[in-house]
């Protein structure tokens, strides 16, 4: 374990010698993990039975980018987050021309609702902010100590371009032969209280996506569990989470299939899928690139003790070794890019959608991250 100075000082020198690297913190753990890959390559990932760090984009037609845990080297730390925390900026979007055109394509997309194109449709814009301080690490290290409980990353590869985030959603958890993912939607400002009351707008999102998840998984998974939901707090935003679980028989899993089962769902496409995604391609005015794409380690060893209980020495008698895959999707994200960090941001669009209600809602978002910035 690493000093943690020593740590940003070796993933600053991977970033000075324009070296691929990603640097992250999973929910809730102090341990902070970089990869630091040896060469310039760019490493795909073919079929999700490699080991390492895969970013994969929205578009799932594309092929998902890997940083190899046999090219990289290693390291960690312990990052623990001061009690401070930055408040939201209070500055309002005021960019007429963006808002109206936002505005214009949410309309549009209620229009194909009503007309039973499709039953919902994730629109999504991205902003452009001027950067005082540029320095990833910088930035990455401010995101480490505002978002405990969400996943927080810095990936840079010098052919691809640099992403940061710190997103609440998981995508797809793997651990030996279980599986856990969580269906995340609906969306309203944090008040000071999770006990609050949801619209119906809200719920049939909600409920689109956990309906799409169990569908995409009950072929592949066997004792599938589908949790309560719960509002869970983001930021200075909450939302509705249901917590879906499952166990597999490891030799009969494909991932690959599985994961284009899944991905990307409806909270951050539509549905149908396929549908929605052309909406999206052929109506958002932008390339989303790898915002609402996904991320993390994959197919990871891990050792883990059967008898915490026996003593040090006898431990390894008692361990096994597991699989393990933590996949997130890639929200509340950045891409700095001469200067300017480019932030996306997006809302779930049903019938009952207002559109002018649905641009405030965008910039609830931006300032999640602009309070970074």
């Amino acid at each position: 374990m690493m000093d943690i100075e020593d740590f940003f000082d070796d993933v600053r020198c991977q970033y000075r010698d324009k070296l691929p690297f990603v640097a992250y913190r999973k929910p809730n753990e102090a341990t902070i993990k970089a990869l630091l890959q040896e060469d310039e390559e760019i490493h795909f990932s073919s079929d999700y039975t490699e080991s390492g760090f895969v970013f994969s984009p929205f578009d799932d037609s594309k092929s998902a980018v890997l940083i190899p845990f046999s090219k990289s080297k290693s390291i960690q730390s312990v990052f623990v987050s001061s009690i401070e925390r930055k408040s939201s900026p209070n500055d309002v979007l005021t960019n007429q021309d963006q808002r109206q055109f936002h505005i214009s394509v949410v309309q549009k997309g209620i229009e194909a609702i009503n007309s039973n194109d499709f039953k919902k449709v994730v629109l999504s814009r991205r902003e452009n902010v001027t950067l005082e301080e540029c320095h990833p690490i910088h930035i990455f290290s401010k995101l480490l100590n505002s978002y405990d409980n969400a996943f927080v990353y810095c990936w840079y590869h010098p052919k691809i371009g640099l992403w940061l985030g710190a997103t609440p959603e998981t995508l797809l958890k793997i651990e030996g032969n279980r599986l856990t993912t969580m269906a995340l939607a609906g969306t309203q400002k944090f008040n000071g209280t999770l006990d609050v009351v949801w619209p119906q707008k809200e719920i049939e999102e909600q409920q689109f996506v956990t309906d799409f998840i169990v569908s995409g998984l009950k072929s592949s998974v066997k004792n599938l569990t589908v949790f309560e939901a719960e509002t869970v707090r983001a930021g200075n935003l909450v939302h509705i989470k249901t917590i879906i679980s499952a166990n597999f028989q490891a030799e009969t899993l494909n991932l690959k299939q599985l994961l284009k089962a899944i991905h990307p769902t409806p909270a951050v496409c539509g549905l149908p899928k396929e549908q929605a995604k052309q909406f999206i391609l052929e109506n958002e005015g932008y390339e989303r690139e790898f915002y609402t794409g996904f991320l993390g380690e994959l197919n990871v060893k891990e050792k883990t003790s059967r008898n915490s209980n026996r003593r040090n020495v006898e431990n390894d008698a008692y361990a096994s070794i597991k699989t393990v895959s933590n996949l997130y999707v890639n929200l509340r994200c950045m891409q700095l890019k001469d200067n300017q960090a480019i932030i996306y941001v997006g809302g779930g669009i049903t019938k009952d959608s207002v559109p002018e209600s649905e641009w405030e809602e965008t910039v609830s978002k931006s300032q999640v991250i602009k309070s970074i910035l």
